[in-house]
C-alpha cells in the first residue's frame, strides 16, 4: 500500500511561469490590431454568412459551367452542318509537280514528307476542329469523321513517312508511287459529306 501516492504531485500554490515581456507586447499589439475586425465579424456575421454562401454558390456554378460547357459545345458542333470543302485542283497539281520533281532527283523521302505536310495543311484548313497543335499523323488518320477514302489515303502516306523517319529505311521508287497515288486519292476524296 505504500506504492500509492496520496500527496499532490505539484505544488498548486506556485503560480505558472509567465511568458517573456516581448511576447506579451506582441500579443497586446495583435489584440489591438485585430480587435475591431473581431467586433465587426461578431456583429455582422449574418451578412458575412450570406456573402460566403453566395460565393460558394458562384463557385459551384462556375465549376458546373467549366465541366458541362465542353460537352454542350461539342454537341452543338456535331449538329451544325459542315462547310463544303474540296482541295483546290490547281494547288494539288502544283504540289504533285513539286513532289514529282523531288522524286525525279531520287529524293523520295522528302517528296513523301511534302505530300504528308500538305495533306495535314489541307485538313487543317478545311476542318480545323479535327486537329490540335499536337495531333500526330496516326491520330489524324484515325479521325472518325474523315471519309474512308481520305482516311486510307492519308494513312498510306503517313505510314510511308513513318517508315522513312523512324525505321530509318529510305523510300524506294515503288514506295513513292504508292504515296503519290494515295495523295491523288486523298486530294480527290469528297470531304463535303464529313461532319
Amino acid at each position: 500500500m505504500r506504492e500509492i501516492q496520496f500527496a499532490p504531485a505539484l505544488d498548486v500554490t506556485t503560480p505558472p511561469p509567465q511568458p517573456p515581456e516581448w511576447l506579451l507586447a506582441i500579443m497586446r499589439f495583435l489584440a489591438k490590431l485585430f480587435e475591431p475586425l473581431g467586433k465587426w465579424l461578431g456583429q455582422g456575421w449574418s451578412v458575412i454568412e450570406i456573402v460566403l454562401l453566395a460565393l460558394a454558390a458562384c463557385a459551384v456554378l462556375w465549376l458546373a459551367w467549366t465541366l458541362l460547357w465542353p460537352l454542350w459545345r461539342d454537341r452543338r458542333r456535331k449538329a451544325a452542318p459542315a462547310p463544303d470543302w474540296a482541295p483546290e485542283r490547281g494547288a494539288a497539281l502544283a504540289l504533285l509537280e513539286d513532289a514529282d520533281r523531288l522524286a525525279a532527283e531520287g529524293r523520295y523521302d522528302e517528296a513523301a514528307r511534302l505530300l504528308l505536310e500538305r495533306s495535314v495543311h489541307q485538313i487543317a484548313s478545311a476542318r480545323p476542329q479535327w486537329l490540335t497543335p499536337s495531333s500526330t499523323a496516326r491520330e489524324i488518320s484515325a479521325i472518325r469523321e474523315m471519309p474512308l477514302p481520305a482516311k486510307r489515303a492519308f494513312g498510306d502516306i503517313a505510314a510511308a513517312v513513318e517508315r522513312s523517319l523512324y525505321a530509318l529505311r529510305s523510300l524506294a521508287a515503288d514506295d513513292w508511287t504508292r504515296a503519290r497515288t494515295a495523295y491523288a486519292e486523298f486530294a480527290l476524296a469528297d470531304l463535303k459529306a464529313a461532319p
